[in-house]
């Protein structure tokens, strides 16, 4: 599972990086948690643009959101054939830029050490996601989405048997994005874990697991031993073929 992330790009940098054609400028995020504002980038008629959505999908046919499961991430084996992802991958599908991810690795003792995974490169990511817009009965609108995570490459099995599906080169972006042309099996494919080497990761403090932190102390690394332990998140289970993070 993907539940935390970190997206420091300046505006700058990432509109170039990804062909958006709007001005967005974003604050750096250190720690980015479900049901908060994400920027995504989606493509429509031709024209790439960032948003910001609710981390957290929503199909458009739920009747009331507040008894819907909040689903972060969306397996990418089954996401085509569930109902809640099915449509949006065949007309709705996104990247979430980011410049690493966290996730907690359980140590023999049953402690888990959070990590912070980036590419062995230093360069930024570009999630695979899925969005949706629901529309209430008094015409009230949420934009959500979610991303999308595969098996995990040599380098971040150590850690977790998830990670996000990372669209490596400008070519899968552009095909990702392209549901006109681009459909079902051909873009699943786009989304397989990177090649053994290509991805890296350190320790960082259990500061992490508080959604009210954010700067740039929480990706550096520390030593795992002088830590102290870290609280094991609430469990989460897995819900037509997303993932559900309990947070309450």
């Amino acid at each position: 599972m993907c539940g935390r992330f970190a997206f420091l790009l300046p505006h700058e940098s990432w509109r170039g990086l990804y062909k958006v054609l709007n001005d967005f400028p974003h604050p750096p995020r250190y720690n980015v948690a479900p049901t908060q504002p994400i920027v995504v980038i989606l493509e429509r008629e031709g024209r790439r643009t960032a948003e910001l959505f609710r981390w957290g999908f929503v199909p458009g046919w739920v009747k009331d959101p507040r008894e819907w499961p909040l689903l972060i991430n969306a397996r990418a084996e089954t996401m085509a054939d569930k109902p809640a992802f099915r449509d949006a991958v065949r007309n709705s599908r996104c990247i979430v830029p980011a410049n690493g991810y966290f996730e907690w690795m359980k140590g023999p003792d049953g402690k888990r050490q959070p990590y912070y995974i980036t590419r062995a490169d230093d360069q930024p990511m570009a999630f695979a996601g899925l969005y949706s817009t629901w529309a209430g009965p008094n015409g009230e609108e949420v934009d959500t989405a979610c991303i999308v995570t595969v098996e995990p490459n040599l380098e971040v099995s150590n850690i977790y048997d998830r990670m996000p599906a990372i669209l490596w080169d400008e070519g899968a972006i552009d095909a990702w994005l392209n549901t006109r042309e681009v459909i079902g099996d051909e873009a699943l494919r786009l989304a397989h874990p990177p090649a053994p080497g290509s991805m890296k990761y350190h320790p960082v403090g259990s500061g992490i697991g508080n959604a009210n932190n954010d700067n740039p102390e929480l990706i550096v690394p520390v030593d795992p031993d002088a830590e102290e332990p870290v609280p094991a998140p609430k469990p989460k289970k897995r819900i037509a073929g997303g993932e559900q993070l309990d947070l309450f």
